[in-house]
This record gives structure tokens, C-alpha cells and sequence, in this order.
């Protein structure tokens, strides 16, 4: 059992008897039951079903700068109310409570959160609402329960002056998806005219490209947090101050793409919604393959900006997003060590993500992968392989080597080119070996099939007047070989 110090454990119950056995060693705890739990009359003998238990206290960290720098966030709202939540990717769930700390493990029926906070507060919680009742000192308790199997980082506590108002959506199958919001109370009519512009459209555009919501029994909600956001299952954390683009203070969003685009939405309802389904329904065993998380959530908003504004401005949008790439280490890092690969997991995951798409070179097949993904790894956990090998077997090509350039390598691949008479050299340089990456030139929309060695094809005039262009949706470099 993890449990992160300050924090420690008082007592244990196994079912119905004391765990007098268990030692800490740093921030785990390892308990000795004293027995192997089986029922052994059945052939072969099947784990048995028990509770534990576990009385533990202490202050739990105090994050510093939440959500990246994270722990438990003691906060005041702009009229000095106490406003508290837990921010804790990466840093695990047992800064402040007990449980098996690794990404991998999921409860495969979900979680009850009850919350104990003064009865002029409201506490709110991952899934829906049990229970609210009132103690005689003062106090309430706040119970929500979550069906489905979630990660211990997304459950989280929301501490506050909240208000709240519902909604609803009409899915594709023809339920219906029950939607929550919740704010400040003096956020109220401020923040219901921003949500109910963004929050709908959000999620019938994800849901035509990557499947139905993937937690309906928990419903879908959005709630005001102290700190910028997270992708907190069933309900995610806000805090981008109501503003579209990406928060920087004031009453001010900024567009990371610097296209214009990322200023027409609001940056953390989509992104941190799109892990919905790319973090969430699809979770990594291993933070080092994060990228899974958060390339698709990236690519996710250049999605919802193809639904609201057209292909011409999603591919600009994504293009606009390689001035954060900085190619300096790999997206995928070491396992096995709880590490994160490089920030380029974002732009560059979102980018590696569209240039398969323009390998695959048909949206319906695209469409239809993305979906799959969403199905065939409902509530499920995986690795990068995984998905890497269900992309390329969904799309009937190899990608492998394009997985394993823009993902275990930092460099961005060029196309080398070379005139001599008519004809024109060309190869991939800067790249790993036998990198092999199709690629579309413009503007006559035919394919080269370059590998690491020289080929050579006849050109037109045109392309020797002005030079061999890639399609800009690719992306790579191209460079003449002078």
C-alpha cells in the first residue's frame, strides 16, 4: 500500500480481524496478512473477496503550483472562502489517501468518495451525487459514487461555495447523457452562458469522431477548480477563468497555434474533455507513454476546430501548434521509473497523430479507427505497442518505423532532394534506420515512397523551377541537397 509521508498509517482491518503485521519502507507499506486468501474448495481455487481497511492521518503536501507542481491545494475564493481540491498526476494518489499508486491499477467498479466539510460548504465528487446529509455538530457529508473503472489521480474532492445546474444531451444511440455544472456561486450566470456554448457542441463533435462518452452511467460534469484544470473522470477540473484560448491572467486566453483559432474556444473545457477518451476510457500503464494521453487530447481540439470551423482551419490550427515542438529529447521515456517523456507529447504527439492521418489518406477509415480505439479498449489500460499495433493493423500499413521515429527519437525526419538533368534525387535523412514514411508533395498531390537510400524519379519543369514541397499536414522537413 503507498501512502506518501508526512501521511502514516495508525491500523489495518482485515474483514472481521486487526493487521497487526505491515512495516513502512519510504512511501510504501507492505502488510503481511498472514495467510493466502483463497476459496480452496473450487478447482482451481478462486481469490476470495475481502475488505481492508486502513486508519491512517497527517497533513497532506500542500501543492505549490497545482496542478503542475501538485499535492492538496488549500485555497480562498476572490471573497476569501475556504476553496480546496487535490491536483496529483504523476506526483499519485497517495499524497493524500492510501491505495495501490500506479497507473495500471484500476478499480473495475469504481468509487465511493464521501467528503466531511462544514455544512455552509459544498463538497463535490467524481460521478454522481448518493447522499447529502447534515450532522448536530455543524458538519455535512457529501457521498458520489463512480461505476466505472477510474485512475486514482481523477479522484478528487471539490471544496467550496458551489452552486450547480443540469442539462442533458441527446447521444447517438439515442440515450440520454445527463450533464452538471458546477461554480462559485457568484460565477453563476457567467459561467452558464460560456459552458452552454462549448460544452454541447464539444461533446457531439467527439463523440461523431471518437465514439459515445465513455462514462455514462457517471454522467458528465464540469467544476470550478482552483487551479488551471485536469482531466478528473466524470468531473473535470476548470479553472480557465471563462476566458477561450489558454488562461494568462487578467481576463485574457491566449492561442498557443498562434493561428487565431485557438482563441475561438476555450482551451481547458476541450482538452481536459477530450481526455474523456484518451486518458480516461484509454489510460496508459506506464506514465512514460503518456503521449497516448495527451497527443490525442491535442489532436482532439484540432478535431472540435474541423467540426466547428472546417478542415482548412483544423489543419492550420495543427500546423500553428509545431512552434511549442522543440525536439529535444523523446516523447516516449524510460519505464519502469514513473517518468514522463518530453512536453513535445502534446504538439508533437497531436502532429504525429494528424500525419498518420494523411498516410492513411481517408477520413471515413480514420474516423473509424479513432472509434475503434475508444471501443476495443473500453475502460481498459494499456500500453504504447498497443495502440501502435492496432493503428497499423485498423489502417492496414506499417507505421512502425513512423512510430518509432516521432516517438523513441527526437529528430524531426528530412526529406533530402537533389536535380540532376530531369530527374530528381531523393531520400529521408535525420531519422532513424530504415525510417520509410510515404510522404504527398503539393500541389500535385501524388506520393513519394522515400527510404534512407537515394531513389530517383523524373520531375517536372515546375517542380525544378521552384523546388520539391511536402504537403504542409506532414509533418517534416524538406531541404535541397545543393
Amino acid at each position: 500500500i503507498d501512502l506518501q509521508e508526512p501521511l502514516e498509517i495508525d491500523s489495518m482491518r482485515l474483514d472481521d480481524r486487526s493487521v497487526s503485521s505491515f512495516k513502512r519502507d519510504g512511501n510504501v507499506y507492505h502488510i503481511d496478512f498472514g495467510e493466502t486468501h483463497f476459496i480452496n474448495n473450487a478447482k482451481p481455487p478462486l481469490p476470495r473477496k475481502y475488505s481492508l481497511e486502513i486508519w491512517y492521518h497527517g497533513k497532506p503536501r500542500e501543492a505549490i503550483m497545482p496542478p503542475w507542481d501538485g499535492g492538496w491545494i488549500w485555497s480562498k475564493d476572490e471573497l476569501g472562502r475556504p476553496w480546496m481540491s487535490v491536483a496529483c498526476q504523476g506526483l499519485g494518489a497517495s499524497v493524500w489517501y492510501p491505495c495501490k499508486d500506479h497507473q495500471s491499477d484500476e478499480p473495475d467498479n469504481g468509487a465511493t468518495l464521501s467528503v466531511t466539510v462544514a455544512d455552509s460548504l459544498v463538497a463535490v465528487g467524481n460521478g454522481r451525487l448518493k447522499d447529502t446529509k447534515k450532522t448536530k455538530d455543524g458538519l455535512a457529508v457529501w457521498t458520489w459514487e463512480v461505476k466505472n473503472p477510474i485512475n486514482n489521480y481523477n479522484i478528487v474532492p471539490y471544496i467550496g461555495k458551489y452552486v450547480n445546474w443540469k442539462d442533458t444531451l441527446k447521444e447517438e444511440n439515442g440515450q440520454t447523457l445527463d450533464l452538471g455544472f458546477w461554480v462559485l456561486d457568484y460565477n453563476l450566470e457567467k459561467a452558464k452562458k460560456h459552458f452552454n456554448a462549448q460544452v454541447k457542441p464539444m461533446l457531439k463533435c467527439f463523440e461523431y469522431w471518437c465514439g459515445p462518452y465513455p462514462f455514462h452511467d457517471d454522467s458528465y460534469k464540469l467544476v470550478e477548480a482552483p487551479h488551471l484544470g485536469m482531466e478528473h473522470q466524470s468531473a473535470t477540473a476548470y479553472g480557465n477563468h471563462f476566458v477561450n484560448g489558454y488562461y494568462v491572467g487578467g481576463d485574457k486566453g491566449i492561442d498557443g497555434s498562434g493561428t487565431g483559432w485557438g482563441s475561438k474556444f476555450d482551451y481547458i473545457i476541450i482538452h481536459e474533455s477530450g481526455h474523456e477518451w484518451f486518458a480516461n476510457n484509454i489510460t496508459t500503464n506506464d506514465i512514460a507513454d503518456m503521449w497516448v494521453h495527451e497527443g490525442f487530447a491535442n489532436y482532439m481540439e484540432s478535431l472540435f476546430v474541423e467540426c466547428q470551423y472546417g478542415k482548412k482551419a483544423a489543419n492550420e490550427y495543427t500546423q500553428g501548434e509545431r512552434s511549442g515542438i522543440r525536439n529535444s529529447s523523446p516523447i516516449i521515456a524510460p519505464y519502469g521509473v514513473n517518468k514522463e517523456g518530453s512536453g513535445d507529447m502534446y504538439p508533437k504527439g497531436a502532429n504525429l497523430v494528424h500525419t498518420i492521418r494523411q498516410i492513411i489518406n481517408d477520413d471515413d477509415l480514420f474516423r473509424d479507427i479513432l472509434r475503434g480505439l475508444n471501443k476495443d479498449f473500453y475502460h481498459q489500460t494499456v500500453d504504447s505497442k498497443d495502440v501502435e499495433e492496432y493503428i497499423s493493423k485498423k489502417s492496414k500499413k506499417d507505421l512502425s518505423k513512423v512510430f518509432d521515429q516521432y516517438l523513441r527519437n527526437s529528430k524531426l525526419p528530412q526529406l533530402e532532394y537533389k536535380f540532376k538533368g530531369d530527374n530528381m534525387s531523393y531520400r529521408w535523412t535525420n531519422c532513424i534506420d530504415g525510417f520509410n514514411m510515404p510522404v504527398r508533395i503539393i500541389p500535385s498531390n501524388e506520393w513519394l515512397y522515400p527510404t534512407t537510400e537515394w531513389k530517383q524519379t523524373t520531375v517536372t519543369a515546375d517542380i525544378m523551377d521552384k523546388g520539391l514541397q511536402a504537403d504542409p499536414n506532414f509533418y517534416i522537413r524538406v531541404k535541397k541537397n545543393d
